[in-house]
Order: structure tokens, then sequence, then C-alpha cells
């Protein structure tokens, strides 16, 4: 098996190139991520989030509500920029496949002076490898808006720590045998998780990698077939209750997980 990396939309890549100029204002709460950086780190590569809600979740469901950008301070190689293709992730296709959109350097396509040099270096896309996953020193967050992806934020600490050790987990997993998985990124706000999501080529094929931190029952980092963990999830006493009081409380919790997580 093989774990092979989409090229994400245009747009996706656009907006974070913009907001990683070496002339663009960060937030404070992005630009404190990088106080340790000496440079503005580039995109390495870009993996789907998506995300499922409820207390018993299913795949089937799962909504791709926009990308991670993995930003490294290695350069991910020397070849020309590619054309991106459409991505095929449901609605974060749109993107891509948007009438008018336009690669990044294409003629007539908007590109912010940062976008030129050193940030222009394409993203590591079709068969992964773990070049240049020891540069990676944060995330920026892109999510899908009414008017097209847009740049959230940047993040960093053990949360990508632990995203950075899960895809070095799969690529050891997969290396050097017959087959193809997909790398996306799955949360499930309402057990306070997330997951590598290793999409399989055919039904059931599809494996789960928990992120640290886990919720109860189940071991961060345990490669385990979706439609186990996603059982064990809705079994686990973690899971909440249904009713407005623990909707507020989902809501408290993950306002208060992104908080700490900008800053991680």
């Amino acid at each position: 098996m093989t774990l092979h990396l989409s090229q994400p939309p245009a747009g996706a890549l656009r907006a974070v190139l913009r907001a990683l100029a070496p002339e663009a204002e960060l937030p404070p709460s992005s630009a404190s991520v990088l106080r340790h950086s000496v440079d503005r780190p580039r995109p390495l590569l870009a993996l789907p989030v998506h995300a499922l809600h409820g207390p018993a979740p299913r795949l089937a469901g799962a909504d791709c509500t926009g990308w991670r950008f993995l930003l490294s301070e290695t350069a991910p190689g020397e070849a020309a920029p590619t054309a991106p293709a459409p991505c095929g992730h449901g609605d974060c296709a749109a993107g891509a496949g948007r009438p008018g959109a336009q690669a990044p350097g294409a003629p007539g396509a908007a590109e912010p002076r940062g976008e030129r040099g050193r940030e222009r270096a394409p993203l590591t896309v079709g068969e992964f490898t773990e070049d240049g996953l020891d540069g990676v020193v944060a995330a920026a967050e892109v999510v899908d808006g009414p008017a097209g992806p847009a740049f959230s934020h940047l993040t960093a600490g053990p949360f990508l720590d632990s995203t950075v050790r899960a895809l070095r987990q799969a690529w050891q997993l997969t290396h050097g045998t017959p087959g193809r998985y997909e790398p996306r990124l799955l949360s499930l706000p309402e057990h306070y998780a997330s997951a590598l999501w290793l999409h399989g080529a055919q039904p059931g094929e599809d494996l789960l990698v928990p992120l640290a931190p886990a919720p109860l029952g189940v071991a961060a980092h345990q490669v385990l077939p979706a439609a186990e963990l996603l059982a064990r999830l809705e079994r686990s006493p973690a899971a909440p209750a249904r009713g407005a009081a623990a909707t507020v409380a989902v809501a408290a919790a993950a306002a208060a997980a992104q908080s700490s997580a900008l800053i991680g």
C-alpha cells in the first residue's frame, strides 16, 4: 500500500500563501505560533479536513470542511509547480473545479508578492514520503466559506506533533505494500476526538489513527479499522448525552480547545 496526497484547491493554497507572505500581518494568536521561527515557513503538504457530528458517527456522513496545510522550514523540492486537479472530496472539490479557478502563477491569476521565489515551491502531492516532516513547525487551517476557501489561523503544539507522528506511522504501515490509501484528517467534535483517516480504495478498507489526546477508552496512535473505532466511540461513556445541556457543554469545550491550540 502507499499513501497518496491530493492536490488542494488552488484557492486554498493561495489563501495560505497570502497569509504567510513576508509583508502579511498575522493576527496575534497566529503570529505567536511562529514566534520561534526565523522566517515565514512554507506549505509542505495539505490534508483535507472532514467532520463527523453526532454520538453515533458514520464515515458516510463526513463533510469536508476545509484543508490543513503542514508548514515547514525545509524546502519541499525544486520541481516546477503543477496545475491543481479537483480533489474529489465532496463540497471542497468546488474550490478546485469552480469555473475560473486558476493555479498559482497562471496567466491572469492574482499573485501576492510572497508567492514568488521560495514560497512558490510546490506542495508534496502524489505518493507520500517522510521527506520534510522533520522541519514541520506549524499548521495553517483553511476553511470553506461562502466566497471560497479562506485562511483561518495557525496552530502548533502537541496536536500538530501527534499529526506528524501519525503520518510517519501510516507511511511505515503502508510503504512497499500493494494498494493505496489517501490520508485525511477527521474531527469528531461530540467525542472530543480527532484522527488521521486513511481512506481506502474499497469499502471497508478505511483505517483510523486516533490523535493525542484521545478520548476515554481509546489509545492514541493505535491503528484501527474505521468501523471498529467508531463503534467504540459510540459505546464510550464519554460520548455526550443528547439534549440542550450537552450541546452547550460541547460548544464551550470546543471553543476552549481551539483557543489553547492556537498557542500550543
